[in-house]
């Protein structure tokens, strides 16, 4: 009797096939999640992504004149009251200007005293004379050559007067841009990001990465990013809601403050070149209530769900 080898053979490689498909596939189980995502407590709700900011903004911080930092005065995350020094740049160069305008004012000065002394006695001749009785004591000549004297101390006496006021306006502007050299902070506020040190360059260009940042952080504010396309449904009045994203029991009531004006194209962040945004937000800040949850930061993102007042 003929064994059929191809057929017996053709049926060990299939149920080998299926074995070997059945045995590689995932064992898929169901798992709880670490973090349970946060819910809204609101019957229609609209869910937005917020940034915890400084309820001034962060203000990037920039200088008047570029040089080398000599001092740095605050550190991070210190209060720091509206005219406090943050920085100082070095000011040999101009401190040696000032000397320089000092000296030249004095000067000045010195110049002008002579020339008046000078105006003095010039007037002095000219007035002696023209009192004299007799016109044949002086001739012409002499007088004319006093008043023509006088008129030329005159000038001096204003070219010196001049002088005085351009040295002062040359010690003036040295003083100022003494004083600009120090950075000081335009209000009362919070240092948020520190990144230059005593020795460092800063410039008075605008730079792409800053080199010290403040912001007011009591109150703080919340960015929140609504899609264009349910901008209509947001209300001043509407009941909001921010979460901590890792935690949602940590959550704080919010405060409406303004709506941006402005409609942008929202920031995906994807960090893909190719990446194009095709999608509008309007911007709402709220104003982040206490208590707050602990560890709140600037730039923290939340999970925020506003109540929606147009439906019922």
């Amino acid at each position: 009797m003929k064994i059929p080898i191809l057929p017996i053979l053709a049926v060990g490689c299939f149920v080998w096939a299926v074995h070997s498909v059945i045995s590689s596939q995932p064992h898929r189980e169901m798992t709880e999640p670490p973090v349970m995502p946060p819910r809204s407590s609101f019957a229609e709700t609209i869910a937005a992504i917020g940034l915890v900011e400084p309820s001034s903004e962060s203000i990037t911080m920039g200088s008047h004149r570029s040089g080398v930092v000599e001092k740095v005065s605050v550190q991070l995350g210190q209060g720091v009251k509206a005219g406090q020094p943050l920085v100082k740049l070095d000011t040999r160069e101009l401190e040696s200007e000032r000397q320089v305008a000092l000296a030249e004012l004095a000067e000045a000065k010195a110049q002008l005293t002579v020339a008046e002394s000078e105006q003095e006695q010039a007037r002095r001749n000219l007035d002696y004379a023209e009192k004299l009785s007799d016109t044949r004591a002086i001739s012409a000549e002499e007088r004319t050559q006093r008043e023509t004297t006088l008129a030329t101390v005159i000038a001096q006496v204003g070219t010196a007067r001049a002088a005085i006021v351009l040295a002062k306006a040359k010690l003036e502007v040295t003083e100022t841009e003494i004083t600009r050299s120090t950075v000081c902070a335009p209000m009362d506020a919070t240092v948020l990001q520190l990144r230059v040190r005593a020795g460092e360059f800063i410039s008075a260009a605008p730079a792409a990465n800053a080199w010290m940042i403040l912001g007011q952080t009591n109150p703080l504010h919340l960015r929140a990013d609504v899609d264009e396309h349910e901008a209509w449904r947001i209300s001043p009045q509407a009941t909001a809601v921010a979460h901590v994203r890792g935690n949602p029991d940590l959550k704080a009531q919010l405060e409406f403050v303004r709506f941006e004006p402005l409609v942008i194209p929202k920031k995906s962040l994807t960090g893909d070149a190719t990446e194009r945004v095709d999608t509008r937000v309007l911007q709402v800040i709220y104003r982040l209530q206490n208590p707050l949850p602990p560890a709140l930061f600037v730039g923290q993102q939340m999970d925020v769900f506003i109540a929606d007042a147009n439906r019922k």
